[in-house]
């Protein structure tokens, strides 16, 4: 769990961070590495702090068009490094990005959780299906195309991004395609992780991985539009962590851990998960199919009806 703080909204310098945390975490023998909820280039905390819900004001729309201009196009190979290093180290990556995909346009945001697989293969990237309150006055609503799961060795790995996972029907999504290890990303916030994660593992028989980011006001540099009208109403500490791990059995492997930047590790034992199966699966012997039954719509959208890239 790479529990770290960005460079805020400098897009460069906080992927220069992150492979820095790949190095690390490949001494530490990690094979599978996973960073908070829009950690590159970072979360959108001067909407709540700068009256972000004013409309057509020149200060929202400056401080847009500057994250925008810092977030990733990952088809345009922005996150190639990343892979790299992953296929380097034989290292599974979960990172949170904000995205400016070029199939809606190109200029709208995306809050996404890229899967980049042992391989150095970007093999998902999960748009997030519902912004939560101010993050709609910047981030575009996702669709289903990266509700997947991957196998990673024993493992079958999906993940979701903050408060989708209080969605119970993209949770069954993933539990159907037979996830056994969840991950859920966050903005940085015991808040969120310390009852949720704990709550997920139990429902889903699964080993839970929750990971968040830490931003304080020393980690907004200087060069950030706007600044001053940030800070005026920013709090010491705006995300204090919260990462974590519970088991199958719904139990801490690692409780919380908040106020603390750099790596935290530790192993899991896949025949936890068929132990707990045992007496309880969501979507086998403990499910009626013949009774409710989901549906799922995992189509990439677009305004047009057929793409022909140039």
């Amino acid at each position: 769990m790479a529990q770290i703080a960005p460079v805020w909204l400098n897009k460069e310098k906080t992927l220069s961070k992150i492979k820095h945390t790949i190095e690390q975490a490949a001494l530490e023998q990690c094979e599978l590495l996973v960073f908070g909820e829009a950690l590159l280039p970072g979360y959108p905390f001067w909407v709540s702090l700068t009256n972000g819900a004013e409309f057509n004001s020149p200060v929202q729309k400056e401080i847009h068009a500057h994250y925008a201009k810092n977030a990733i196009q990952v088809e345009k190979g922005e996150l190639d490094d990343i892979c790299q290093l992953a296929k380097k180290h034989h290292m599974a990556i979960y990172l949170g990005i904000i995205e400016r995909p070029t199939d809606r346009g190109g200029h709208s945001l995306y809050c996404s959780l890229v899967y980049i697989d042992m391989n150095g293969e970007i093999k998902s990237v999960h748009r997030k299906l519902q912004p939560t309150y101010e993050e709609r006055l910047t981030w575009s609503p996702g669709d289903g195309n990266g509700l997947q799961v991957h196998p990673l060795k024993s493992f079958h790995v999906g993940g979701l991004n903050c408060w989708e996972n209080w969605m119970p029907l993209p949770r069954t999504a993933l539990y159907g395609l037979g996830e056994n290890l969840h991950i859920a990303v966050w903005p940085g916030s015991d808040f969120n992780t310390r009852d949720i994660t704990r709550f997920i593992a139990r429902e889903s028989r699964s080993f839970v991985v929750s990971v968040s980011s830490v931003m304080r006001v020393e980690d907004f540099p200087d060069d950030t539009p706007h600044l001053d009208a940030i800070l005026k109403n920013a709090p010491p500490v705006l995300a204090n962590g919260g990462s974590c791990i519970a088991g199958p059995d719904g139990e801490w492997v690692l409780q919380p851990v908040t106020d603390q930047e750099g790596l935290i590790t530790t192993t899991i034992d896949f025949d936890r998960v068929l132990e707990e199966r045992q007496n309880f699966d969501p979507v086998g012997h403990y499910s009626r199919p013949d009774v409710t039954k989901l549906s799922i719509n995992r189509e990439r959208q677009s305004v047009l009806g057929h793409r022909t890239d140039v």
